[in-house]
């Protein structure tokens, strides 16, 4: 996965043949994959590295996998799939109501767990970088609660209201086209009848405050007919 942090699984699976398996599959797609055979074992490697999503088999022993959703979806957002050699649909819904995503039986087709995933990985990113507050790329901190943009010498960067609802909404969609007229509605703050044109002055603005260059701009870029995308490298 060039160019993005490698997303961390921890599988949590007494089974050895089933962890070493899943691991090495995972690992070849591009995760980085943590494995452990018990809930103690899992719990001292979320103390010191916090996980993207959670492959927990329900029948372990010692803690189970119900008790492992339960305490680890009091603690946060991270993505939960249990997996269960049982077909009943019991151990599923008592799974889910505890806070688990998703749910696969064994023995289980590794391309539609790959799907599972990649789907479940994409959701709760998708939800932690909308509930980020401060974002820094290429030598700016930008946060959204108090509208700071400061540049890496701690100069600060004036925004006006417009120019600061512009970038906050650039910034939470990276690398996604967004609309004039939705960019327009944002600033505006109505549901309709912002004026696109209003959105490239804004943009004309933004880019001399933040760009190197704004003739050649690198961090906001135009899709001619479409609208704008935030190409700045996120750190």
């Amino acid at each position: 996965m060039p160019g993005h942090r490698q997303p961390h699984i921890v599988i949590i699976e007494d089974e050895p043949v089933t962890r070493a398996t899943l691991t090495s599959y995972l690992d070849s797609h591009g995760y980085r994959v943590t494995e452990v055979a018990s809930a103690e074992k899992a719990e001292a490697v979320l103390a010191r590295d916090n996980a993207d999503l959670l492959l927990v088999d329900i029948n372990l022993e010692g803690k189970d996998g119900l008790q492992i959703t339960r305490e680890q979806r009091a603690l946060s957002e991270v993505g939960i799939i249990l997996i269960s050699g049982r077909t009943d649909d019991v151990d599923r819904i008592v799974g889910l109501e505890m806070g688990a995503d998703d749910y696969v039986c064994k023995p289980f087709n590794r391309r539609e767990l790959l799907a599972r995933i990649k789907n479940l990985l994409r959701r709760t990113m998708a939800l932690r970088h909308l509930s980020r507050t401060v974002f820094r790329f290429e030598g700016f901190t930008f946060n959204v609660t108090t509208r700071a943009l400061i540049r890496e010498t701690g100069e600060a960067v004036r925004l006006t209201r417009a120019e600061y609802e512009l970038l906050a909404q650039l910034v939470r969609h990276p690398a996604e086209v967004l609309g004039r007229e939705m960019l327009a509605a944002a600033v505006t703050h109505r549901q309709e009848g912002g004026d696109p044109r209003t959105v490239d002055v804004l943009i004309r603005r933004l880019r001399s405050k933040i760009e190197r260059d704004p003739k050649l701009p690198q961090i906001i870029s135009t899709s001619h007919g479409e609208g704008y995308v935030f190409t700045g490298r996120l750190e």
